[in-house]
């Protein structure tokens, strides 16, 4: 019964803690702006040129859609997109630890 209780506090703390990283930073940058690297580099190109940057083509959906993805949508696919990366980073990181483990087993046999 003792052991429960100890991780019973154990996953409040945690949850106290995810819950401060959530809300912390939302009071601490209240009014802040944010503006992305898309943005940043267009201004860059434009002051170098001297003229407005003009994309070379229209994204891919944005011409199926017939206009601009909303910013859900957009964070929706970046989101995605990580998320297949991280799986394929993890996997192949998996196949090396387990490659290690059998080679390891073997020359215990031998």
């Amino acid at each position: 019964m003792e052991k429960k209780k100890s991780r019973k506090g154990l996953v409040i703390v945690l949850l106290v803690i995810a819950i401060l990283i959530a809300v912390i930073p939302f009071l601490a940058l209240k009014g802040a702006e944010f503006g992305g690297s898309d943005d940043a580099g267009s201004q860059m190109v434009a002051e170098i040129q001297g003229s407005e940057y003009t994309p070379w083509f229209e994204p891919i959906l944005e011409q199926y859609l017939g206009g601009e993805i909303p910013g859900e949508i957009e964070s929706l696919i970046f989101c995605l997109q990580t998320g297949i990366g991280v799986g394929i980073v993890a996997f192949i990181m998996g196949r090396f630890y387990e490659r290690h483990k059998w080679k390891k087993d073997e020359e215990e046999v031998e």
